[in-house]
């Protein structure tokens, strides 16, 4: 089912996430929303909080984005830790479904290793590079409270404050279903 995204304000946005059970009966309906909402909002990641569930699982699917010589990627992250982070560093200019409209250049590892259940339930012990491990450390900060608007300077958020004032506001349009749910403290 398609749910709509929550936008950029939304308390739960800023929250810890709690773990998922592998028991949940929800949980295979709760991935496979998060693979529907993701799909229609031509993403390529979406996390739980972003439908308004502070639960730790969200779903990656980058292939659009790799490059042809590097291996398709598509997965289900439940629980996921982040063991490790390369050194080095590079640039990408991101976007957020939950705040749409705005993308800004944003440095992240190159690489990282995640210990995560997949859509099975099957421990996996992973490094990833490139894209995907950028995907991957944008949806895994939202189960933290974080946004990639957090990563740029004092100055770059203040130029954005009254785009993301306007979001706040729910004074915005996407082509695809969105969530006022409040201002965060």
């Amino acid at each position: 089912m398609i749910r709509p995204i929550v936008l950029y304000g939304a308390p739960v946005l800023r929250q810890k996430a709690s773990p998922v059970s592998p028991e949940d009966p929800e949980l295979p309906r709760l991935i496979q929303d998060l693979w529907d909402t993701m799909y229609n909002a031509d993403g390529v990641g979406l996390a739980a909080p972003q439908i308004g569930v502070s639960k730790k699982v969200f779903v990656v699917d980058a292939r659009q984005l790799q490059s042809p010589e590097e291996e398709p990627f598509k997965g289900v992250f439940i629980n996921p830790k982040i063991l490790s982070t390369d050194p080095v560093c590079a640039p990408y200019e991101e976007g957020c479904l939950s705040i749409p409209g705005i993308r800004e250049r944003i440095y992240r590892p190159v690489g990282v290793e995640v210990e995560y259940l997949d859509e099975n339930l099957v421990l996996q012990r992973r490094h990833f590079t490139g894209i995907v491990a950028r995907v991957i450390q944008h949806e895994y900060d939202h189960l933290i409270g974080q946004l990639f608007i957090d990563y740029l300077s004092p100055l770059k958020r203040q130029l954005l404050r009254r785009r993301l004032k306007e979001i706040t506001a729910g004074q915005v349009e996407a082509p695809y279903p969105l969530q006022y749910v409040g201002r965060a403290h």
